[in-house]
């Protein structure tokens, strides 16, 4: 059975750092590519970022270019979102997503995550900025 376990959420200071983890269970990593989605209150799910199957390719939303890396570890069947100098504005549950066939098109292209392409949705773990 497939299942995506997000992890790493916290209360963090603006400025802070943290890292998310995504743990799959009953698929393989290496054939998929990794989305990371996030929920504020009130707003609707925004993509962040994704990671081709390989872990070659990679993109972002404007909004935390340069702040947050993407990476996976296909041994470890587990996907990771460094993210550093976090702002109010981050603050929201962060969801982890996967597809076999999604194009994860690299920075020369405009970010833009399908999210009804993804499946295997996790419960999400919940970032909070504040001072």
């Amino acid at each position: 059975q497939q299942q995506l376990v997000e992890s790493g959420g916290g209360l963090v200071q603006p400025g802070g750092s943290l890292t998310l983890s995504c743990r799959a269970s009953g698929i393989d990593l290496h054939y998929y590519t990794v989305g990371w989605f996030r929920q504020a209150p009130g707003k609707e799910r925004e993509g962040v970022s994704c990671v081709s199957p390989s872990g070659g390719v990679s993109n972002y939303l404007d909004s935390v270019k340069g702040r947050f890396t993407i990476s996976k570890d296909n041994d470890k069947n587990t996907a990771y979102l460094e993210m550093n100098n976090l702002e109010p504005a981050d603050t929201a549950v962060y969801y982890c997503a996967v597809d076999s066939s999604y194009y994860c098109a690299g920075p020369l292209f405009k970010f833009k995550l399908v999210e009804s392409a993804f499946h295997g949705w996790g419960q999400g773990t919940q970032v909070t900025v504040s001072s």
